[in-house]
C-alpha cells in the first residue's frame, strides 16, 4: 500500500517542480578583465562618453558589468547619470556599491549628498565597517553641502572600525580641499593623530589634512603635535606633520622642527621642515637654513635657497650674494640665492644690485649654461623689477621655448608685485603700459607658452590691464590660428581672457572630442608584468605598467615609447618633494600632439612615492606628458590618471633636475 502511495505521489511532485519558476543563480563575484568583450564594450562607451549606452549596464545580471559601468562615470563625470548611479547604492554587491559611491563623489553634485548619507545609514549593520562605508563617507566630503561637515566630524568610531575611520578622515579631508573646514574636523584629525591605537593609514590622512588645509587654527595643539612629530616612525606622516606644526608658530613647535632636522634621515621630511620654518622669526632659523644650503641632497639645498627667496631679510641681501659665489653649489641653488639677493637688497644699494645683476647677465649668456638655467636666470632678474625691459629684450627673441615662456613668467611676476605702484612710483603708469604692450606682443607672437601665460596675466582682475586695452581683436585673431586639440591648453587660456574682457562669466571651456580612442590590440599586448625602462642621463628608472587601472593611458604610453617619441625628451618640471615631469615636445610644459586621450580615474590613491600619472590641463586633456611623484600627494586623487609605478630607480627619480634627459624608453 505504501509503495502504491509513493508511486501515486511521484507524478504530482514532478508536476509541481515543473510549475515552479526557474531561479537563475545570482552572480556575486566581480571578475573584471580586459579580455572580456563586454568589459571592452563598456570601456569603449566610457572612452566615447556615451552616457545612454553605459546606464543600461547598471541593470545587468553580472555585477562585473554594473561595476565597470559605475566606474566609467568616475572619469566621465556626467551629472546626467546621477539618478542611475544612486540606484546602485542599494546594489547587493559591496564592490558595486563602492564603485557607485566613488563615481557619485567624482561628479561633485551637491544634491547627491543626502542620498549618500541615507544609503550609508540604511546599510546592514553587519556591513557598516565596509569598503562601501569608506567610499560613501569620502564621497560625502567631495560633494555634500558644508552643513554636513560638523556632523561628519562629530561621529566617534572605535579604533577597530578602520574603514569607517578612513572614510570619515577622507571625507573631512575632501571637504578641506574644497575650502570647507570646521573646528570639529580639525579637532578630530588631531585626535586621530595624537591618541594611541589608530592605524597608520588613518593617521596619514589626518596628517595630510592638517598640512594642506587653509585657515585652520593649530596653535592650541602645538604640544601634542610636536610630541607626535618627534615620536613618529612613518616618514609619510612626518612629512605632513612638519608643515602642520609649522602652522602653530609656537616655540615648542620650532624646537621640535630644529631638533628633528638635525636627526632626520629622509630628505623629503627635511625639505618640508625648511618650508615650515618660514612661519617663525627669521633670526631664529637663519643659521640652520644657511647650513642646509650645503646638504648632500640637492632638493634640501634648493629648499633652503627658496626659503631665503620667500622669507629673507633686507639686512641679508648682500649675504645671499656672497653665498651664491660658492661654486660647489648646484646652479639651481646659486640662481635661487641670486634671486633672493635681488629681491631683498634695497635698490639704493646700487653697487650691490649692479653686481647681482651683472652676475645674472653673465650666467644668461654663458655658453655653459643650459636652457633651464637661463630660464631660471630670467626669473631671478625679475626680482629687481627695473630689469623688465632687459628680460623682455633677451627672452622674447630666444630660440628655445622654455626661455621664451620664462621671460613672460618673469614679467608676470613683476606685474603681480603687491608693491608695484610704490616701487615704480611716478613711473608706474609708464611701466604698466610697457608691460601691457609686452603681454599683447606675447599673444601676437604665436608661441603657445607665451600666449597662455600672457592671457592669464591680462585677465587678472587685480592688475588693471583691462582698462589699458581698447580692443580684444588681437585675442580673437590669435586664437583662430591655434590648432585643436594640439593647442588646447593655450586655446582655453585665451578663451577665458576673451570672456573676461567681454564681461562674461569665465569658465573652464570643455575639451574637444579626442582624436584617439582605445587601441585594443595594443592594450592586449600589455600585461601586469609589462615594464618600461626609462633610461636617463642620471640612471635607469623601471616602471610597472597598470593596464587594468588605465588601459587607454598605458596603450598611449607604450605606443609613443615604441615610436621613440620620448627619446631625448627633457624633464621640464621638477618640484622638490613633489614631482618630476616630462614628455613635452616643447620642453616647457605647453607642448602636445594632435590628439587627446580620456582621463581614467580609479580608486587608486597617490598615497605613496613613485606613482606615475598623466599630466593634464583638465579632464580628458591628456596626451604625452607624465610625472612621477617623490612623495604621497593625496590632493591629486581622482583628478590625475595613475597608469604605472616605479619598481626600480627611485634614487634616480630623486636626482633628476630640470633639463635632465631621457635617452630612450624601452618596453619589456
Amino acid at each position: 500500500m505504501h509503495r502504491n502511495l509513493i508511486l501515486l505521489l511521484i507524478p504530482i511532485v514532478l508536476l509541481a517542480v515543473q510549475c515552479m519558476p526557474y531561479q537563475e543563480e545570482k552572480i556575486t563575484e566581480i571578475n573584471f578583465t580586459l579580455n572580456d568583450p563586454v568589459v571592452q564594450k563598456v570601456l569603449t562607451h566610457q572612452d566615447l562618453q556615451l552616457t545612454d549606452s553605459l546606464c543600461p549596464y547598471f541593470r545587468h545580471i553580472d555585477p562585473t558589468y554594473r561595476y565597470a559601468a559605475a566606474m566609467a562615470f568616475a572619469s566621465h563625470r556626467d551629472p546626467a547619470a546621477l539618478d542611475s548611479l544612486l540606484v546602485l547604492l542599494n546594489d547587493e554587491v559591496d564592490e558595486v556599491k563602492e564603485a557607485a559611491a566613488f563615481a557619485i563623489g567624482q561628479l561633485g553634485v551637491e544634491a547627491a549628498g543626502e542620498p549618500l548619507i541615507e544609503a550609508f545609514r540604511n546599510q546592514d549593520s553587519l556591513m557598516e565597517n565596509s569598503y562601501f562605508s569608506r567610499a560613501a563617507l569620502e564621497a560625502i566630503g567631495k560633494c555634500a553641502s558644508p552643513r554636513y561637515l560638523p556632523l561628519l566630524s562629530a561621529v566617534r568610531y572605535v579604533r577597530m572600525d578602520t574603514l569607517l575611520l578612513e572614510g570619515q578622515a577622507l571625507g573631512v579631508y575632501r571637504y578641506a580641499l574644497r575650502g570647507e573646514t570646521a573646528p570639529e574636523g580639525t579637532k578630530l584629525m588631531v585626535d586621530l593623530l595624537a591618541r594611541i591605537g589608530y592605524s597608520n593609514t588613518v593617521r596619514f590622512i589626518a596628517a595630510n589634512y592638517l598640512s594642506r588645509s587653509q585657515g585652520i587654527r593649530l596653535d592650541s595643539f602645538a604640544n601634542s603635535l610636536s610630541r607626535v612629530f618627534r615620536q613618529e616612525d612613518d616618514p609619510r606622516i612626518r612629512m605632513a606633520l612638519a608643515i602642520a606644526i609649522g602652522k602653530t608658530r609656537q616655540p615648542q613647535a620650532l624646537e621640535a622642527l630644529k631638533t628633528q632636522f638635525a636627526e632626520e634621515s629622509d630628505y623629503r621630511v627635511r625639505c618640508n621642515i625648511l618650508r615650515a620654518l618660514g612661519n617663525f622669526a627669521y633670526p631664529e632659523v637663519q643659521p640652520l637654513v644657511v647650513a642646509a644650503l650645503k646638504d648632500k641632497e640637492q632638493a634640501v639645498a634648493l629648499s633652503a635657497a627658496q626659503f631665503f627667496l620667500n622669507h629673507g631679510d633686507r639686512k641679508d641681501g648682500v649675504a645671499y650674494r656672497q653665498l651664491a659665489r660658492d661654486t660647489n653649489l648646484h646652479w639651481q641653488v646659486q640662481t635661487q640665492l641670486l634671486a633672493a639677493a635681488n629681491r631683498h637688497t634695497p635698490p639704493y644699494f646700487e653697487a650691490t644690485v649692479g653686481g647681482i645683476n651683472a652676475a645674472l647677465r653673465r650666467q644668461l649668456i654663458d655658453p655653459a649654461s643650459n636652457d633651464y638655467q637661463k630660464a631660471a636666470t630670467l626669473k631671478a632678474m625679475a626680482e629687481f623689477p627695473w630689469n623688465y625691459r632687459y628680460v623682455h629684450d633677451q627672452g622674447y627673441i630666444a630660440q628655445v621655448p622654455i626661455i621664451r615662456s620664462a621671460s613672460v613668467e618673469a614679467l608676470a611676476s613683476i606685474a603681480r608685485r603687491p608693491d608695484f605702484d610704490a616701487y615704480f612710483g611716478l613711473s608706474r603708469r609708464r611701466v604698466k603700459r610697457d608691460l601691457t604692450n609686452y603681454m599683447v606682443e606675447a599673444i601676437n607672437n604665436g608661441d603657445l607658452g607665451m600666449m597662455a601665460i600672457a592671457a592669464g596675466v591680462l585677465r587678472d582682475n587685480t592688475l588693471g590691464f583691462k582698462e589699458l586695452i581698447d580692443s580684444t581683436d588681437f585675442l580673437v585673431n590669435a586664437q583662430r590660428k591655434l590648432s585643436l586639440p594640439k593647442d588646447l591648453e593655450t586655446y582655453n587660456e585665451v578663451q577665458k581672457t576673451i570672456d573676461f574682457f567681454a564681461g562674461r562669466e569665465v569658465k573652464n571651456p570643455l575639451p574637444p572630442e579626442p582624436k584617439k580612442s582605445f587601441e585594443w590590440r595594443m592594450v592586449q599586448t600589455v600585461t601586469a608584468k609589462t615594464q618600461a625602462r626609462v633610461e636617463t642621463n642620471k640612471g635607469t628608472i623601471v616602471l610597472r605598467l597598470m593596464p587594468d587601472q588605465a588601459p587607454g593611458s598605458v596603450a598611449n604610453f607604450v605606443t609613443l615609447s615604441r615610436q621613440g617619441f620620448y627619446d631625448n625628451k627633457k624633464f621640464h618640471r621638477v618640484v622638490p618633494n613633489f614631482v618630476i615631469q616630462t614628455g613635452c615636445p616643447r620642453g616647457d610644459g605647453y607642448g602636445s600632439l594632435d590628439y587627446t586621450i580620456r582621463s581614467e580615474l580609479s580608486t587608486m590613491s597617490y598615497n605613496r612615492k613613485g606613482l606615475v600619472g598623466m599630466a593634464s590641463a583638465g579632464n580628458h586633456t591628456e596626451c604625452t606628458q607624465w610625472f612621477i611623484t617623490h612623495s604621497p600627494t593625496l590632493h591629486l586623487d581622482g583628478n590625475y590618471t595613475i597608469f604605472a609605478e616605479v619598481i626600480e630607480g627611485m634614487d634616480v627619480v630623486d636626482k633628476i633636475v630640470p633639463g635632465d634627459v631621457i635617452s630612450r624608453v624601452a618596453i619589456e
